[in-house]
Formats: C-alpha cells, sequence, structure tokens
C-alpha cells in the first residue's frame, strides 16, 4: 500500500510539471553564456529594437534577427508565418534539439518577443540572456563584429501553440464578461491613464487613449533591475503583481502598444512566476482603433487627429 502512494504521488506531481503555465529554468547568466559561446548545441540569437547595434558588435557567434522584417509578416499585421519561421530557424543553423538563447538591447523588449515566437512555434528549449546586451557590455564581456556561419539545417515547426496568443474577439469577450481573465497593461502611467496616446517622441498608432476596462497597469520596467536590465527576484515579481491583485488564479492576458513591452512581461510571468498567460499582441493598437469595443479613458482625452 506504501508503495502504491508513494507512485500516485510521483505521478501527480508529474502531471502538475506538465501544466501550461508551469515554470520553468528561462533565463540564463552571462557566465553561464560565455562558457558556452563554442557550443554547437547552443545558438544566440539577437533581436534589438535600434537598427544598427548588432553590426557594431554582437555576442560572437550571434545571429541577427530583425523583429519588424524577421519576426513579423511584412504585409499583414500577423507574426511571421510558419514557412518564413521554419526557414529562418534553418538558415540560423537551429534543430528542434538546439538550446534557443536570445538577447537584445531595451532589456530584451524583442528579444522576449522573438522567444514568443519560438514558444508559439513549439521549440521547446528558449532561454533569454538575463540582462541582454546592457548586462553583457557593462561587464565588458566579448563582442565581434563578423558575420556568424553556421550549417544551415532543415527546421520543421511539429505543433502550433495557440493558447499563447490572444486575439480582439478573445480580449472582448473577457470584457463583456462571457470568460474570466486578468489584463495586466504595461504600458507608462501615463499611457494608461489617457494623458498620451503613445510614448513620448513614437508616433501615434490609436486614435483613442486610455486602456481596456478593468485592466491593471504594471509598467514592464517595474520588473527589472535598473542597473543592468535584469529581472528581479521571483519573490519580488510575485509580490508587485500580487499588490494589484494579480496571483495567478485566473489566466492572464499581457497587453501593450504593438507587443514589444507587453512581451517582455509575458515571459516573466509565463517562464519566471508559471502563470497561465496569453500575449495579445494587437495590443492597443489594435483595441484603441476598434470599432464598438469599450474603453476607459480617466483623462478624457480626445484625438486631434495631428
Amino acid at each position: 500500500m506504501k508503495t502504491t502512494i508513494t507512485n500516485c504521488a510521483v505521478f501527480i506531481v508529474f502531471i502538475a510539471s506538465l501544466s501550461v503555465g508551469s515554470a520553468r529554468e528561462a533565463l540564463v547568466t552571462t557566465d553561464w553564456l560565455t562558457e558556452r559561446l563554442d557550443d554547437p548545441n547552443v545558438r544566440v540569437i539577437e533581436v534589438s529594437v535600434e537598427p544598427g547595434v548588432y553590426e557594431r558588435g554582437h555576442i560572437p557567434g550571434a545571429v541577427n534577427f530583425a523583429w519588424h522584417t524577421d519576426l513579423v509578416d511584412p504585409t499583414a499585421r500577423d507574426i511571421v508565418s510558419k514557412e518564413r519561421f521554419e526557414k529562418l530557424a534553418s538558415q540560423a543553423g537551429i534543430t528542434e534539439d538546439t538550446t534557443v538563447v536570445l538577447y537584445g538591447d531595451h532589456s530584451n523588449w524583442f528579444a522576449a518577443w522573438g522567444g514568443w515566437i519560438f514558444e508559439v512555434y513549439g521549440h521547446e528549449d528558449v532561454r533569454l540572456l538575463d540582462g541582454g546586451r546592457k548586462k553583457w557590455e557593462l561587464e565588458q564581456r566579448p563582442v565581434s563584429t563578423l558575420p556568424p556561419s553556421h550549417r544551415a539545417t532543415e527546421y520543421t515547426v511539429e505543433s502550433i501553440n495557440n493558447e499563447l496568443r490572444a486575439r480582439l474577439n478573445d480580449v472582448v469577450s473577457v470584457v463583456e464578461g462571457e470568460e474570466t481573465a486578468d489584463f495586466v497593461d504595461v504600458r507608462s502611467p501615463d499611457e494608461f491613464q489617457g494623458k498620451i496616446f503613445a510614448p513620448p517622441g513614437i508616433q501615434e498608432l490609436a486614435i483613442r487613449a486610455g486602456h481596456i476596462p478593468g485592466a491593471r497597469n504594471v509598467p514592464w520596467n517595474e520588473l527589472v533591475n535598473e542597473e543592468d536590465g535584469t529581472f528581479k527576484s521571483k519573490e519580488e515579481l510575485k509580490r508587485i503583481y500580487e499588490d494589484v491583485g494579480i496571483d495567478g488564479t485566473n489566466p492572464v492576458i499581457v497587453y501593450c502598444r504593438i507587443g514589444e513591452r507587453s512581451s517582455h512581461t509575458w515571459y516573466a510571468l509565463r517562464n519566471i512566476l508559471g502563470y497561465e498567460v496569453k500575449q495579445y499582441d494587437g495590443s492597443w493598437t489594435e483595441y484603441g482603433n476598434a470599432v464598438g469595443v469599450p474603453i476607459e479613458n480617466p483623462s478624457g482625452t480626445v484625438w486631434t487627429g495631428k
């Protein structure tokens, strides 16, 4: 009887570890990566916001993915197609068993977007370099201006995890009470309150300001250490969300303006805290322009069309 009970307990733990939102080791340190730069089973990919930073110097052997051309559909408002993703991964020398490590500028905004894309397309081992370019450069780690040379592979997407992505109709279903989820708006407080339509210096893409009804505002930069761009501890992250009433009991939907900042939050909620979370990559650009959907705009601003 004792053996049976023990076996049942092990089985239950095993099943629990397979849950959609289970936390995993999804961050690597600069020390860890430095020791594995020549490991053929590790592929490093840079996805940065600012053009030209990769060319000025990148982690040796890193492949450059341009977020605005490689990781999105060039004509549709959509993520990169399955076929294009397979081609990118193949050109980068990635196999289904490769450990993919992504990094970039702006505390890994678009590196996290890349991580989200890899997970949507079912890649098993995806990690972020904690602190990204900022920490690597602060520590004066080696950089290279040479283009990498990796033998091409034949990468195949075996499955697509659509459970990691929220669409407009999913969001509206929650707003109208048909489904249950917690919204996290990761934009600045001024964007959330409707005081501004877009971050300073960034083109306005929505004709309404404000936020999705019921959303909690947790700006993405509250999750990182300012000095080096690394994520705060798991305990600190958990406390940040508990303070606004989010503890992982309900599914979470994250959004920002176009999906890059919310990818960073998505990564923390899913892969560090283990919560069930979807990225609404349409974000405020889609929702703020959609016809017939309710918003909350505490500032009462009105688009002038300038």
